[in-house]
């Protein structure tokens, strides 16, 4: 089959949206799929509306004649309006990588209700659905009660090729000194890395040290607020910003860390969760989005309320003075990685289903045209 795949900016981007898409490519690949990466500019969300109208984007796609379309969801506001003027020009079925919504993100409420209508558009244009969770699944069905065509196929927490024993993760957690807290993603608002810095403020110093493993340029402003609000607290002995690690590196970084913190304000999964707990990582997230498919509250980590420090401080804390509590939950984190499914079994999933919708898109084609 040929494939297209369209995403905004490049494919090697450090996220993990990107690394999904990454993976799934590489197994199209693989199995001898022909895979064409289209690659639209990053620009501001109104900048992409103008995308809609583009008659290159139009004419490279036809040129390709394509068996089906793939599209990550994070391009919605250049295909909202696209994936109609397309359909008549080309007869392959358009399928969606869901990630999460925009819709779902935290935000002014008048914004919101602009992202959903956006969203609900675009989703009405598409003809089956890849999703990365459950929750991204029933988000979308919120907006778009009616079936289709879909799989939900959710990351995996294997990338870094984890080696660690039972007794090194005991080891590990009864090792005296500050309890050594991991913050892996991009420094973005969404993440929220405040939060946890906010709740370092509130500990005995030297209690805890924390190690900030991602990039800032996404939101400079952002990342360069964070550095002055650790010279704010005083707090640049006990925190480390590392930026972007190399795969080597971070799993040098996880494999000597006590818990794995990433309080975001919402996840459509949450893939670090998961490398967290490869290393044997008690994982910290919130209560929004999907981190509650992977962190079971008290066993193998803890989910907050979105923005509350406080919360975060106290449960760092425990973990901190009572290291038999850490070792039960990091043992419950490694087996919980154990049991879950790998990349290869997950995209296993993909692959069974984009095969087995070809077979069946003669009709589903049939179907949407008249819908």
């Amino acid at each position: 089959m040929r494939f297209g795949l369209i995403i905004y900016g490049s494919l090697e981007q450090a996220s993990g949206g990107y690394l999904y898409d990454r993976k799934l490519v590489e197994t199209l690949r693989k199995h001898g799929h022909q895979v064409e990466v289209i690659s639209l500019l990053w620009r501001g969300y109104l900048w992409h509306l103008a995308d809609n109208f583009s008659r290159v984007l139009l004419a490279k796609l036809q040129k390709l004649k394509l068996d089906a379309l793939l599209q990550d969801e994070l391009n919605h506001p250049s295909l909202f309006l696209f994936n109609a003027r397309l359909k008549a020009h080309v007869s392959c079925p358009i399928i969606s990588i869901v990630h999460h919504l925009r819709s779902s993100e935290p935000g002014h409420a008048l914004l919101k209700i602009f992202y959903r209508a956006i969203e609900w558009r675009y989703l009405r244009t598409v003809d089956a659905f890849i999703f990365n969770s459950r929750t991204t699944q029933k988000a979308v069905k919120r907006l778009l009660p009616g079936p289709r065509p879909h799989v939900i196929a959710q990351p995996a927490g294997n990338r870094l090729n984890p080696k660690i024993t039972t007794a090194q993760i005991r080891a590990r957690a009864r090792c005296p000194g500050p309890l050594r807290v991991i913050f892996l993603g991009n420094l973005i608002r969404r993440k929220a890395p405040h939060v946890l810095i906010e709740a370092l403020a509130k500990l005995e110093r030297g209690s805890i040290r924390v190690v900030f493993a991602g990039g800032g340029k996404s939101e400079p402003a952002y990342a360069s607020r964070l550095r002055a609000l650790v010279r704010r607290n005083k707090l640049q002995a006990w925190v480390e910003f590392c930026g972007h690690l190399g795969e080597t590196q971070l799993a040098a970084r996880l494999h000597t860390s006590h818990v794995l913190v990433v309080p975001s304000c919402y996840e459509g999964y949450g893939i670090a969760y998961l490398e967290g707990m490869s290393f044997g990582l008690p994982a910290i997230g919130t209560r929004a989005g999907a981190a509650a498919e992977i962190i079971s509250n008290g066993r193998n980590g803890y989910l907050i309320q979105v923005n509350n420090a406080a919360q975060l401080a106290g449960y760092m804390q425990r973990l901190h003075q009572d290291r038999g509590l850490l070792v039960r939950l990091s043992l419950a984190a490694r087996r919980h990685y154990l049991q879950h499914p790998s990349w290869k079994e997950s995209l296993a999933r993909i692959h069974a289903f984009l095969s087995s919708y070809n077979v069946a898109s003669s009709r589903a084609f049939s179907n949407r045209r008249h819908s």
